[in-house]
């Protein structure tokens, strides 16, 4: 018995020249300069009054020391919608990457048939077997086949699909990091601006309970025949109307729990904040030296490595220039009866080769190239936007803190100054010197201040959150998931929560 052996070193050879010779065309990626000061203006002059050393990282907003806005802050990751939204885009982008990187391998694939007929009773009968009643013959043929085809990346088309994917799945890790730190930021100003309801639910209580004791010595005056019943109206209405603030405060603070509830993956019903005070320390987070910025904002690693991403698919189009080389080989056995079909008498095998080119296009491999090579410089030009935005935000808040310190310190002289003047002016009225219009001009000053005062303190700490938030909310660079963990599939680490 004679043996056949199938010989792959043709295939293997070619192989391994053509694995020698590979290249990658198009520019390699290099980061593009972007503009970047040397110091925060608004830092100049200006020491915060409760300075931070550190900040938390991921769990930013336990700086504020509110066990509530903990609790909330933590099922952003959890429940929110959004959020898993774009966690599912990164995994997409994972699961892209490793189907683009199965490209670099030969595809292999396997057929198998059988096929049976029947012929007139001249032909040769050597492989045949009779068939019943009458003449003529059948025959059965039974094939087993394997084939392989292979397109090596020579021109280095697919490695620069592939890394263009590799940036894409990190941009879309910094997105979800964005998009994380957008909702988390989101629903500390939110809980913020709840609380500054709640205060102001506090402040009209007091007021009113104020307002009520001012009618009741209004209405003893004019029982004593010392005031005229026009104070005792006057002193109704601003009751009254004090009445209806106090009721109205109810509409914002209910939205506001709405919206944190769907910030937190709830409908509103399944969510009740309890009433809490406004803070009153304002806490400031370090900003740390201008370079650093681009290295702690999720937003401009997204723009920096959707540069990159751009950049490679240049050389995608411009491997268009060169042909496209396909390897094929075959291997099977082909014969009857099926007990002897493995047998080396019925193997066939073959080898192949092709190579194709455009020869004419009428420019439309180079306009591909244009307009690769235009999409990143727009990307180029949409980063180094990115960056001045990102420190826009940075100084936008660090002058509103430093002049709402300010102005906050001028407003709570005003209402000592104005409470004082309440006082004075109530005491003035008892004693049948001034008319109660002056007490009621003073209480009204009075109220006005406070709420203003409630306002700046609002303000303060929502701009100290969306200062945070400039800042990256304690993210950094590094928590773009690497090449090797993007090739791999692996999941985005966690962000961390509050200690319990």
């Amino acid at each position: 018995m004679t043996t056949h052996r199938f010989h792959a070193a043709p295939l293997a050879a070619i192989t391994a020249v053509l694995l020698l010779t590979s290249c990658m065309v198009g520019p390699d990626y290099k980061r593009p300069d972007a503009p970047v000061p040397v110091v925060y203006k608004e830092l100049a002059g200006w020491k915060p009054a409760t300075p931070l050393d550190t900040i938390n990282r991921g769990a930013w907003w336990t700086i504020y020391n509110d066990p509530e806005l903990d609790q909330l802050e933590e099922q952003v990751v959890i429940s929110n919608q959004n959020v898993k939204s774009y966690e599912a885009a990164y995994r997409a982008a994972t699961a892209l990457v490793r189907e683009t990187q199965a490209q670099l391998f030969p595809t292999i694939s396997g057929t198998s048939s059988v096929t049976r007929s029947r012929g007139g009773s001249g032909g040769s009968s050597s492989s045949s077997s009779s068939g019943g009643g009458g003449g003529g013959f059948t025959n059965t043929v039974y094939s087993v086949e394997g084939t392989a085809s292979w397109s090596p990346d020579i021109w280095g088309k697919i490695r620069r699909q592939i890394e263009s994917n590799v940036a894409a799945a990190q941009v879309s890790a910094a997105d979800l990091a964005n998009a994380t730190l957008a909702a988390q930021g989101t629903l500390a100003t939110t809980y913020m601006n709840l609380r500054f309801e709640d205060a102001l639910q506090h402040l009209l209580t007091d007021t009113v309970a104020q307002y009520q004791h001012a009618l009741q010595i209004a209405q003893n005056q004019y029982r004593a025949g010392t005031a005229s019943s026009a104070d005792v109206v006057t002193a109704q209405a601003q009751l009254q109307t004090t009445q209806a603030q106090l009721v109205g405060v109810g509409v914002l603070r209910g939205q506001y729990e709405h919206a944190i509830a769907m910030l937190t993956g709830h409908p509103p019903a399944d969510l009740s904040i309890p009433v809490g005070d406004l803070a009153k320390v304002v806490p400031v987070a370090p900003t740390g030296i201008p370079s650093t910025l681009l290295e702690r904002r999720p937003d401009i690693a997204a723009a920096e490595r959707q540069m990159q991403e751009e950049n490679e698919l240049i050389g995608v189009a411009i491997s268009a220039y060169y042909p496209d080389i396909t390897l094929t080989a075959l291997l099977g056995f082909v014969g009857n009866p099926l007990g002897q079909l493995f047998n080396a008498s019925n193997r066939v095998w073959s080898l192949g080769a092709s190579a194709s080119d455009t020869i004419f296009d009428a420019g439309a491999r180079s306009a591909a190239v244009d307009v690769a090579r235009a999409n990143y410089d727009q990307f180029v030009a949409t980063y180094r936007q990115t960056v001045l935005t990102a420190f826009q935000q940075v100084e936008d808040e660090l002058v509103a803190l430093r002049v709402l310190e300010q102005q906050a310190a001028a407003e709570d002289a005003a209402v000592a100054s104005a409470r004082r003047a309440v006082d004075v002016t109530m005491n003035q009225y008892l004693a049948g010197t001034v008319a109660y219009t002056s007490v009621i001009t003073e209480q009204t000053l009075l109220l006005s201040d406070q709420q203003t005062a409630l306002s700046i303190q609002q303000s303060r700490m929502v701009a100290s959150a969306a200062l945070i938030q400039a800042l990256g909310g304690g993210w950094q660079a590094t928590d773009v998931p690497d090449t090797a963990a993007v090739h791999a599939g692996a999941p985005i680490a966690p962000i961390p929560v509050a200690a319990p």
